[in-house]
């Protein structure tokens, strides 16, 4: 076997809106160093977990290693750029994390010869990019176990649910927020605050249950259409007491351990869930959690069917609400045991790491 070490370039679009960002950060800081040469290529440098992932030490890119399509005529020269580079780099993979369809990518790997994988992140596969996407890519993983039926005739793929720093997640590991009171039965839910995400199922559904000890806070940035048009629902419904936006923020953990429940609203549309690490974040945090019955969430929480509740259905979400608040502490305090003991079983860093270590091996034939 060479000792030549293999050199791997991460594209991804930023480090700025999806929890991917960290499941990156995770894969490349545990990847063996003694066999791998890691960089990262991202289109922008916003927010501050870029400033994490320059901690890395590791060659950073700034640039976009994708290009639109049109216009058609000049498309292969704006690729050749792209494949320059990749060539210039001698990389013998390159791992896309991109979340879209976009295939130029592909393409200008494959003019110079440089394996190119991608990781499948959400549920979606409804146009033709996405096709010549995957026609070109040389291996797909994909995170959850109904993302298969997108591929029937790609040999070259493989599930590896995304990994998680179940250490870092450790509820004893943070000290957590302070809850505004004793009686107070605390929610929390982390989302990139856009419409298929489902907080106003979650706000209407506190509404029904009527009890004003319920306390909300919706982490992520509101400062967008329907961040504030959330913001007016909750003052249309006369919530201000109950429900708070607290706007994105670096760490979650203190909020996660503050809190009695998480709830992941998704609805069953649009880009839905791949695999939401938010959700797996708060069971690693030891919380009781209840999330939509959609591909994805539905997928982590498997063995934990009673803890899923229909869609957009804001009656029935009440009645889980209800349900669990009626529930013994010490009950609650199993559950979240329970889901963290599940995470450490299922999705652990080091067998997403293994596994991916593996795969770049069996990809250049090591």
């Amino acid at each position: 076997m060479s000792s030549k070490k293999i050199r791997i370039l991460f594209t991804i679009s930023n480090f700025n809106t999806a929890g991917s960002g960290k499941v990156v950060y995770d894969l490349v800081k545990g990847l063996d160093a003694n066999k791998f040469e890691i960089e990262i290529a991202c289109g922008n440098s916003d927010g501050a977990f870029f400033k994490v992932i320059e901690s890395l030490g590791l060659p950073v890119h700034v640039i976009d290693t994708k290009t639109t399509y049109k216009p058609y005529y000049n498309v292969l020269s704006r690729i050749w750029e792209i494949s320059k580079f990749y060539k210039k780099q001698r990389y013998d993979i390159v791992h896309s994390w991109q979340w879209s369809s976009d295939w130029t990518e592909a393409l200008a790997a494959r003019l110079v010869g440089v394996k190119w994988m991608y990781t499948k992140k959400a549920m979606g596969f409804n146009n033709k990019h996405w096709h010549i996407k995957s026609y070109l890519a040389d291996f797909i993983v994909t995170i959850n176990d109904e993302m298969r039926a997108y591929f029937p005739n790609k040999k070259q793929q493989a599930l590896i649910p995304l990994g998680i720093e179940t250490d870092y997640y450790n509820p004893e590991a943070v000290i957590s927020q302070t809850k505004p009171s004793d009686a107070t039965f605390h929610i929390i839910t982390v989302a990139n605050l856009v419409p298929v995400k489902g907080i106003q199922v979650l706000i209407e559904a506190l509404h029904l249950v009527g009890n004003k000890n319920i306390k909300l806070s919706v982490l992520g940035n509101y400062d967008n259409h329907y961040g504030l048009k959330m913001m007016a629902l909750r003052d249309q419904l006369k919530m201000q007491d109950q429900v708070q936006f607290l706007g994105k923020q670096l760490d979650v953990r203190p909020y996660i351990k503050s809190a009695d429940l998480y709830v992941i609203p998704t609805l069953d549309e649009g880009r839905k869930e791949g695999m939401p690490m938010a959700l797996v974040e708060a069971m690693s945090m030891s919380i009781p959690v209840l999330g939509s019955n959609i591909t994805g969430i539905n997928y982590v929480l498997k063995d934990f069917n009673e803890l899923l509740f229909p869609a957009g259905n804001t009656e029935a979400l009440a009645e889980k609400i209800k349900g669990l608040i009626a529930t013994d502490k010490k009950e609650r305090v199993e559950l979240g045991e329970n889901l963290r003991g599940y995470c450490e079983t299922h999705f652990t860093m080091d067998t997403f790491i293994a596994a991916h270590e593996a795969l770049y091996d069996t990809i250049l034939n090591v």
